[in-house]
């Protein structure tokens, strides 16, 4: 909050917040702070409001303060919330207790490492496998000549199959079926819930099997994973469930369903999970052939 901004001075709220060091001094203590704050005040808000008046070291991660980047996840009370988005007017009477994400390494305070995460995120190819019968030649513009990167044989506003753009301003030109990557509302639709996951990570702190399965890929990364299993333009459903049929892919899962209650952008891990078990029974045949062949 700015100096414009600060809240009324007679209302205020006990925050507490869990401190943890990176060299171990100190690690386990909570500090007390008595935050004021307005019926606009956020976590967020009071968070800051304690590095610029009371407590310059404490250390937290934020960025967009719109509920988009994901970035200021931590747990309020014991339930995994954005900070941006949680108002502190809703513990007025309670006060708060501000912990970092559960089931992560802790690097300073509020901060935790997210390194593991996106390391299992990696592994089920978050992004889009092609068939193969799409391809992205580069074509230089008119604008620059030939000897400024044109490859052998294409002509400046040429395709790489002879075509000839309408004005010849055209630089990139995909090369492959002749509908292109099309897709109808029903094919948005059947995905779209699942791209709007911004990796806050809160679903892994409400999640009760991590506690038991730490390795367990967990509820983003699953439903990330099925985000593009079900983008009719994906080619790669078979790669990933091989990756998602293991004793720590998708099957950790017992359907408790927290990481649906904290999601706040709507998505439904829980669904996810479900149906990546499906597809793994599935689709055994058809990767048993696949090694086989």
């Amino acid at each position: 909050m700015s100096e414009a901004e600060s809240p009324v001075e007679g209302r205020r709220v006990r925050l507490e917040v869990a401190r943890t060091s990176p060299d171990g001094a100190g690690t386990g203590r909570r500090d007390v702070f008595d935050v004021p704050y307005d019926d606009r005040t956020s976590v967020l808000d009071a968070l800051q409001w304690v590095k610029d008046h009371a407590d310059p070291t404490l250390t937290f991660r934020w960025s967009c303060k719109m509920a988009v980047c994901g970035s200021c996840g931590v747990m309020v009370n014991g339930r995994p919330v954005l900070g941006c988005e949680t108002f502190v007017r809703g513990y007025r009477t309670s006060g708060l207790v501000v912990e970092p994400l559960a089931h992560a390494e802790v690097l300073r305070d509020l901060v935790v490492d997210t390194d593991t995460f996106l390391g299992k995120l990696a592994a089920v190819q978050p992004w889009l496998v092609p068939d193969g019968a799409t391809r992205l030649p580069l074509v230089d513009p008119p604008s620059v000549g030939a000897e400024a990167g044109a490859g052998p044989g294409v002509e400046v506003g040429e395709d790489v199959d002879g075509s000839r753009t309408p004005d010849g301003g055209d630089v990139l030109r995909a090369v492959g079926p002749a509908s292109g990557h099309r897709q109808t509302p029903g094919e948005l639709a059947a995905f779209k819930g699942f791209a709007e996951c911004i990796d806050c990570m809160l679903c892994y702190a409400a999640c009760p099997q991590l506690d038991v399965a730490p390795d367990f890929l967990g509820p983003a990364v699953v439903a990330t994973a099925r985000r593009w299993d079900e983008d009719s333009r994906d080619a790669g459903e078979l790669d990933r469930a091989d990756v998602l049929d293991t004793e720590f892919g998708a099957w950790p899962c017992i359907q408790v369903g927290a990481c649906t209650q904290v999601c706040p952008k709507g998505v439904d891990p829980a669904r996810a999970l479900r149906d990546a078990q499906r597809v793994a029974t599935d689709t055994w045949d058809a990767r048993e052939r696949r090694q086989t062949s």
